[in-house]
């Protein structure tokens, strides 16, 4: 088929490549525009961005989509479909009705639950047990499309966003390719007004930890927010990012490091802290974190 590809960032690229390899004809890449980024804020290009280049694809990324001029240059493609994964911007009307066979969405949650920007970390800081990818045609509400195809995994009880962003793009770039081989024969499902849930935008006000809570909530918001922006605490005056966590045995005043090896008193419960980052340094697994910063029991943090 003759494929429009938008998206963006890392999540997007496995879909981009497998596209590629399935023998699609890329017309053109959409993605955002280059942003300052690094130490000396040059532009960068988004990960979507470098990866077309290298693939030698013509790459566009317009600030907006509302311009007559766009939406006929968009047109002028003559795409049979355009896949949207992660791309940024919302997509007028004009936008959606360009290719033969409209725009196919690929969303990282089980549609209508978690419906939004931020559906990995959500469903991860709310303890859901699983989770999945919907392949969606698009239409001008909010992931509110009908349904083509979706697949179901489990979430795993120590697994941080981080590990499920990658598991669900790979299997998001499967999906979309079953999804167009047989897109004559897939029924498209419309979303029951039931079990309707928004993932909003994560603000980094969510990302100190309240010790007074229970240890299930506390292991939830450490996973679901890492690696970015990383749920944080202060040890010594000092802020540290925590980037793993295991519930644990043990009690004791919350916030009270209770043993050697950073198992830490909740409101109800204990957390273990498996991965941690000092400001300035790299991310480290528990044990080599003390071997380098000793916090001792009876540390309060």
């Amino acid at each position: 088929m003759r494929i429009i590809f938008m998206g963006t960032p890392d999540f997007s690229v496995p879909v981009l490549e497998a596209l590629v390899e399935a023998g699609h004809e890329i017309a053109a890449i959409y993605c955002q525009p280059p942003r300052p980024a690094g130490r000396g804020k040059k532009d960068r290009p988004t990960p979507v961005h470098a990866r077309a280049e290298a693939l030698g694809l013509e790459v566009r990324h317009p600030i907006s989509l509302k311009s007559a001029e766009e939406q006929a240059a968009f047109a002028a493609l003559n795409a049979d479909v355009a896949v949207v994964v992660a791309y940024g911007l919302i997509l007028p009307q004009a936008i959606l009705d360009a290719p033969a066979r409209g725009c196919l969405n690929i969303h990282a949650s089980l549609l209508p639950r978690w419906r939004g920007a931020a559906p990995i970390h959500r469903a991860i800081m709310a303890g859901d047990a699983q989770t999945g990818i919907c392949i969606m045609q698009m239409e001008a509400g909010l992931d509110t499309g009908p349904v083509l195809l979706r697949q179901t995994t489990g979430i795993g009880a120590s697994e941080t966003t981080g590990a499920l962003h990658d598991r669900l793009s790979d299997l998001g770039a499967g999906l979309i390719v079953k999804a167009l081989e047989r897109l004559d024969q897939l029924t498209p499902e419309p979303q029951p007004d039931a079990g309707v849930t928004y993932a909003s935008k994560i603000d980094k006000g969510e990302a100190k930890v309240d010790w007074t809570r229970p240890a299930a909530e506390i292991d939830r918001q450490i996973r679901g927010l890492a690696p970015f922006p990383g749920a944080w605490t202060e040890i010594g005056g000092d802020r540290v990012k925590l980037l793993g966590s295991d519930l644990a045995d043990g009690q004791g005043a919350p916030g009270e490091v209770l043993d050697d090896a950073l198992t830490v008193a909740c409101g109800e419960g204990a957390v273990a802290l498996t991965r941690l980052q000092r400001a300035g340094k790299g991310a480290q697994d528990g044990e080599t974190f003390l071997r380098g910063w000793p916090v001792p029991a009876g540390t309060m943090l």
